[in-house]
């Protein structure tokens, strides 16, 4: 003990943790300086969309429309395939574990989204039984979005033969991946069969999707072209997570390349850069090329100033443009605070805004003038166009255009329409509220 009565020890304890503080934050703040501020919190590029002539962006209809999008978009939009628009998880699930018990010599699997329950336990028997079987199974999951399945989980399938990698997982030392998630979707059994959509591995998603607990999503299972596209989409994660780039014919046969289906469409495999993304310049085509209907169905819907100045000029130009989105029952306040901060200006410009009343809305989709759509994982945010790794399927196709016209405007009879006199009057506290999860609509 010292003279003024305080412990030697003690001083050093408190003086050691202080220095360790100390020497945390300086590192913490060298990695975001690193890392950067602008980029951390950039937007996308593309503004306007322009053709330097008289004629206006080519629309939907125009076969100039399909072949700029295959090129800017970085996608090959090929006829063969066969669609299954799947809506909710009582369609989606009894589907999904048919294929994947039909499995025979591969199955691949991506998810972002996951949670302990019947559909992790379901989902596990599965693929534990088709590993002992014989089938070889991968399975990749993003380190975020799937860390509250237990290592137990994993470990059991490990266990059976299943090859289990993990994406992007958190390191101090790449404090610039950090920020970019896998947020894509891929089923493909035997190199025959696609899945992709809003799905993920949780009990949320079964039900009818009317009710609240059961999650509205619509999904998409297909054959054909664009299966080999969603194949190349998970080998290129696959590589990044294990260092191993999978090809040959047990992934990639050539004789599945074609089915008997007639559909006229491509996965959209949408990837982070430093610039104008895929997913920017594929949603920006989209809507300078619609010329009578455009309907989209997003969770998470957010648009930056260009965009929405693109929604209201097509709205002007005589386009319907409705938007359904999420409402209170979102699982995330700060996005939907955010989304509604855009309510008023794109209101005011013509656009329809719907927000689905019954349960949480999880959907990714838009239809635009009945033969222009797309179902998979990218939201309407800044996250999923400038951050994300996500997966689109794309049609151009009038009978699946109808289907999503279909699902669109049922889900308007379960939805409440924004009005632009009604929303003024919200209450302060909500515009405050949207005001302050605007700063944060960059990161959201």
């Amino acid at each position: 003990m010292r003279r003024d009565g305080r412990h030697p020890f003690r001083l050093d304890t408190v003086s050691a943790l202080k220095t360790t503080g100390l020497i945390t934050a300086g590192i913490l703040l060298l990695g975001f300086s690193c890392v950067g501020v602008l980029y951390l919190t950039r937007g996308t590029p593309v503004s306007s969309v322009r053709t330097f002539g008289q004629a206006p962006p080519p629309g939907v209809l125009d076969p100039l429309f399909r072949r700029t999008v295959d090129l800017l978009a970085g996608m090959t939009m090929q006829d063969g395939n066969d669609v299954e628009v799947l809506v909710n998880g009582d369609q989606t699930y009894p589907r999904l574990w048919a294929d994947l018990r039909s499995a025979r010599q591969t199955i691949t699997l991506q998810m972002y989204y996951g949670n302990p329950g019947k559909v992790a336990d379901t989902l596990k028997t599965i693929l534990i039984e088709r590993a002992r079987a014989g089938v070889r199974v991968l399975y990749l999951h993003d380190a975020i979005g799937l860390q509250n399945l237990k290592d137990e989980w994993r470990d059991s399938l490990r266990a059976a033969g299943v090859q289990v990698a993990v994406f992007r997982p958190p390191r101090w030392y790449q404090l610039d991946k950090a920020g970019h998630r896998s947020h894509i979707r891929v089923v493909v059994v035997d190199g025959h069969i696609g899945y992709t959509g809003g799905f993920g591995i949780d009990d949320k998603w079964l039900g009818d999707g009317r009710t609240n607990g059961s999650w509205r999503d619509t999904n998409a299972r297909f054959l054909g072209p664009a299966v080999m596209q969603l194949q190349a989409a998970f080998a290129a994660g696959w590589a990044e997570a294990t260092g191993e780039l999978i090809t040959g014919q047990l992934f990639f046969p050539i004789e599945e390349f074609r089915s008997d289906g007639d559909d006229f469409g491509a996965l959209l495999h949408m990837a982070p850069t430093i610039g104008s993304t895929p997913a920017e310049r594929f949603l920006a085509l989209s809507i300078e090329g619609a010329r009578r209907t455009m309907y989209i169905a997003n969770s998470y819907f957010v648009p930056d100033d260009d965009f929405r100045r693109m929604l209201v000029a097509a709205a002007q130009r005589g386009v319907d443009v409705r938007i359904l989105t999420a409402s209170d029952k979102t699982d995330i306040k700060t996005t939907w605070y955010a989304g509604r901060k855009r309510y008023e200006e794109l209101l005011e410009g013509g656009v329809r805004v719907y927000e689905y009343a019954p349960t949480m809305m999880h959907a990714k989709t838009f239809v635009i003038d009945g033969v222009w759509s797309t179902v998979g994982t990218m939201n309407f945010d800044n996250r999923s166009l400038a951050y994300n790794d996500e997966s689109n399927l794309v049609t151009f196709d009038r009978r699946v255009g109808a289907i999503m016209d279909s699902i669109f405007l049922e889900d308007l009879k379960h939805s409440t329409e924004i009005k632009l006199e009604t929303f003024r009057r919200r209450p302060w506290h909500q515009k405050v509220f949207e005001s302050g999860a605007n700063i944060l609509s960059r990161l959201l």
